[in-house]
């Protein structure tokens, strides 16, 4: 995958990047946050909730703000979203990109304007063919596995929402690289402000879109603090020591 990812990339001279797409049903659901607003979605996440979580969401006194968990960078990032922060922070049609997700919710919609912004876009269901990705299906954390090697050896990394497999990747490319592997980490909470702005012009956003990237990429090693989790920097911990001579 990782070979047929670089042969696609011939524009870019090999190089591709990889974004970690969190949009599937249970986790819009979990998130408790709007996108269409429709009786269809609405109804589409109640009974989603019921079923990952039964009566959770409907305990006395719990208390559900859609509007304050998006102002807080809770909301995952709907995938035109993440389409726009990549074009704003520079990523043209000719960038390869590869999107690693499970299974995205109403992807038929939802995914139609990221592909149109970027038509060079793979996933593994179409690097793979469907022989091959059989012997996968019905095992998540294998097909997870499929994802995490091709971000792996990528040329750039998106994390778009926190969880285990972005920040173990974050760690393990340190490693791999020496602490040299470029990772955008962009700050949700900034970048809402400016996708609920009717009044922001390209120009604008685009700038603040590279502002928020030059803050947001994770270059250099990184030292851990003490508290910090070891498999996001594991620097110096797991980096072999040289004695000088």
């Amino acid at each position: 995958m990782v070979d047929r990812m670089i042969k696609k990339s011939a524009l870019t001279g090999g190089k591709y990047m990889s974004v970690h797409l969190r949009f599937e049903e249970d986790m819009v659901a979990f998130s408790c946050c709007i996108y269409d607003g429709d009786w269809k979605e609405n109804i589409a996440m109640e009974n989603a909730r019921e079923r990952g979580w039964r009566g959770k969401f409907r305990r006395p006194g719990r208390v559900i703000n859609p509007e304050a968990n998006r102002r807080n960078g809770r909301c995952p990032l709907a995938p035109i979203e993440v389409g726009m922060m990549l074009r704003g922070m520079g990523f043209d049609n000719t960038t390869s990109l590869y999107v690693a997700s499970g299974k995205i919710y109403n992807a038929e919609k939802y995914m139609t304007p990221l592909r149109e912004l970027f038509p060079l876009l793979q996933t593994k269901e179409t690097i793979t063919s469907p022989e091959e990705l059989a012997q996968f299906k019905g095992h998540s954390s294998r097909l997870a596995a499929l994802d995490y090697t091709v971000c792996l050896r990528s040329e750039a990394f998106v994390m778009t929402q926190g969880s285990n497999f972005p920040h173990f990747l974050m760690g393990h490319r340190r490693y791999l690289y020496g602490g040299h592997a470029k990772t955008i980490t962009p700050d949700k909470q900034k970048m809402v402000l400016l996708f609920d702005n009717p009044d922001i012009r390209w120009d604008r956003f685009r700038h603040l879109m590279q502002d928020i990237r030059r803050h947001s990429e994770s270059k250099g090693f990184g030292f851990r603090k003490h508290s910090g989790s070891i498999y996001n920097l594991p620097m110096p911990d797991c980096m072999c020591q040289q004695a000088e001579s």
